[in-house]
């Protein structure tokens, strides 16, 4: 039996203001600017300092007719807004269609970060874990580095890449091909054959591999029929998930700095850059007609509504500016040796200690790092670059991983090419100058680095 019950409860909501500043937080410079228009289109009290949109009277009263009109309920294939007159629709949909971003694989899982049961503690770890996965969806870091970073076991990570192969699409994170696949397995819930795939990704994918399917069949105990239809449903699981999204140098965006590091008295500051959006005011005309006597209640009312929308949107934007300069700035004074020494004298820094620093949550330095790029000395670097995780050194201090790069390149680029230094030598080397580092994390250096190993150096 269905009944109703009413219940009082506690719960957090978000004012429509702090919703607003949220989503323009998130927003890149291009982006940014294509909401702006699109808020000018919308609303007709708020106009483009530079290029106004005249709104007659006639045609607010008709907008403040329209508001009376719009019933108070969702119907189907209804869509909030206003009419827009031809020119500023064009305008709007000319700066959608030049706002095309494709979103990697990498983006994709992070977004689903806060609907997901990943706690909120492991969410540094995910990014990390995340940023190393390969085209295909597979791992292909080093646990080593993230347990010598954040301090956990093995055992630890490997439990949270097994959340992130919960993820959609299901298996990336995985670092062999059962795990990929044995991930997949709630895709066939509904299949009869799902208990036999099982069985097959457990313990049968190399003999597959092999061509052992007959042995495989009557290891299992199937019939012909049975095992081709197993086969059928292991084959409509992806072995490579991450191939439907596009890898970090395949997608090409056109990168608009939002902050200038500008040097004044020997330090760096930020500086937020804003020119290329609209300078907004609220319609002076608008205005005009809330004071004029003849016009209706019912029109003052609609206007009254749209001057503080575009009031709050304005607020908003200020709010969002300030933001970024702020943490933009707070990042600027703790890794002052980058605009001068480059990227190998990045220091270790985390989100959460710049969230102290300017009295925000972590969540909003999260937002406002992705995808705001800053001109620097060094080139244009995206913000969220400048957070990276440390090494111990040899006294136990850490030391950012772009520091060990950049220690390895030099020695590298130093060593005798008759007889170039190996891996272990590498390592020695590494440990010698304080820098604790493993044979096999100087492989995955080398890679990050794209330099050959020792036989691929060797001038012959």
């Amino acid at each position: 039996m269905i009944d109703l019950v009413q219940q009082q409860k506690l719960a957090q909501v978000l004012a429509p203001q702090q919703l607003q500043g949220l989503k323009l937080l998130t927003k890149s410079l291009p982006e940014l600017r294509a909401e702006v228009v699109a808020e000018i289109s919308a609303n007709p009290a708020l106009e483009d300092v530079d290029h106004p949109l005249e709104t007659s009277l006639t045609e607010i009263q008709e907008r403040a007719r329209e508001r009376d009109r719009e019933p108070d309920y969702p119907v189907d294939d209804y869509t909030p807004g206003h009419n827009l007159d031809e020119q500023a629709a064009e305008r709007r949909q000319a700066f959608f269609d030049n706002q095309v971003k494709t979103e990697t694989l990498q983006e994709h899982l992070l977004a689903q970060l806060p609907l997901s049961d990943i706690p909120r503690a492991d969410w540094p770890l995910v990014e990390v874990l995340v940023g190393d996965l390969k085209d295909d969806g597979f791992y292909g870091g080093s646990l080593a580095d993230a347990q010598m970073a954040f301090g956990r076991s093995e055992a630890e990570v490997r439990a949270v890449l097994a959340k992130i192969r919960e993820l959609d699409p299901p298996g990336c994170g995985a670092t062999t091909a059962r795990e990929c696949l044995e991930a997949q397995l709630d895709r066939l819930e509904d299949s009869p054959y799902q208990d036999d795939v099982a069985k097959l990704i457990a313990g049968q994918l190399e003999a597959l591999a092999a061509g052992r399917a007959e042995e495989v069949r009557a290891a299992l105990g199937l019939t012909s029929e049975q095992f081709a239809a197993a086969l059928r449903e292991l084959r409509s699981l992806n072995p490579q998930p991450g191939r439907g999204f596009p890898g970090e140098r395949d997608r090409v965006e056109y990168i608009n700095p939002e902050i200038h590091a500008v040097k004044r008295d020997g330090h760096w500051y930020a500086e937020t850059d804003c020119r290329s959006l609209p300078s907004i005011r609220v319609s002076k005309n608008f205005e005009a007609l809330l004071k004029d006597r003849e016009t209706s209640s019912a029109t003052k009312e609609y206007i009254r509504e749209r001057i503080a929308a575009a009031e709050a949107f304005k607020d908003a934007i200020v709010r969002r500016q300030e933001t970024v300069e702020a943490i933009a700035q707070a990042i600027f004074d703790r890794q002052q040796d980058f605009f001068e020494q480059g990227y190998g004298a990045l220091k270790p820094l985390t989100e959460g200690e710049i969230a102290e620093a300017v009295g925000v949550h972590a969540t909003t330095v999260s937002r406002t790092v992705r995808d705001k790029y800053a001109a620097t000395r060094q080139g244009t670097i995206e913000l969220r670059r400048f957070f990276v995780t440390g090494v111990k050194n040899a006294e136990g201090e850490l030391v950012s991983q772009q520091a060990v790069l950049a220690k390895l390149a030099e020695l590298v680029a130093g060593e005798d090419k008759a007889s170039p230094l190996s891996d272990e030598a590498l390592s020695g080397k590494l440990k010698a100058a304080g820098f604790n580092v493993a044979r096999r994390t100087v492989a995955k250096y080398r890679d990050k680095l794209s330099i050959p190993g020792a036989s691929a150096r060797r001038n012959r």
